[in-house]
């Protein structure tokens, strides 16, 4: 295992009260290339904030080398049934990008830290593989839903969060404060995939969504086979 994803708990408790409400980027422009961490069960979307814990070696070169120059890595999901990534044919090309925003660094050597998600990005070449993989990336635009397509969506979004109040899920008031707040469609769906869509590979899917209300008919997809 390269790094783990801190704090405990089930899929849901350990991603909660993980969200970054959008705020202007207007000054962070993207590299054109940056360092990729591969995870088995991680997925990085925009909005959201990604607790990690850092301790293999080379994952603290490359922490090293983001903080030294634009803070920014990629994390990528590995494929199913793959326990270490050997190769690029070992995790998926689309991927999210973050921003350190916060970093602790511990007496061993390892580190703590916050990664906000800014955008989709697709890996198009492999310019370094050792001590950590580097990759140049291009930037995955969404296709917006029409305003009635949003609003019809949205609801049914909203439904599922209070379905899942309804059975238990303890769902803070901030993140309820919060999503009451989002007018974006496409954020909406960011921040209810990151936090209640257990299985890895479903929010991979969503990730992957180009067209925004394709990609809120598939969270809503997920979310109903994971209430069964």
């Amino acid at each position: 295992m390269c790094a783990v994803l801190a704090g405990g708990g089930g899929a849901l408790e350990s991603r909660r009260a993980t969200v970054k409400m959008p705020e202007s980027e207007s000054s962070i422009n993207l590299p054109p290339q940056a360092p990729i961490m591969v995870l088995p069960h991680a997925t990085l979307f925009p909005h959201v904030l990604l607790p990690l814990y850092i301790f293999e070696p080379r994952y603290r070169a490359m922490l090293a080398w983001a903080l030294e120059h634009h803070r920014m890595f990629c994390i990528a999901l590995m494929k199913p049934g793959i326990t270490e990534a050997l190769s690029p044919d070992d995790f998926h090309q689309f991927a999210g990008i973050g921003l350190i925003r916060a970093c602790v660094g511990n007496e061993d050597g390892t580190s703590h830290l916050i990664l906000q998600g800014l955008e989709r990005v697709e890996f198009t070449e492999f310019v370094q593989a050792t001590p950590f993989r580097m990759a140049r990336l291009r930037a995955v635009p969404s296709a917006p839903a029409t305003e009635e397509e949003g609003e019809v969506l949205s609801a049914q979004v909203l439904e599922f969060c209070a379905h899942y109040r309804a059975m238990g899920a303890q769902i803070p008031e901030t993140l309820d404060q919060q999503l009451a707040q989002v007018n974006d469609p496409a954020v909406l769906c960011d921040i209810v995939t990151h936090t209640f869509v257990r299985d890895p590979f479903r929010r991979q899917t969503v990730l992957e969504t180009g067209d925004v209300a394709a990609r809120l008919r598939a969270l809503i997809k997920h979310l109903g086979e994971e209430m069964l």
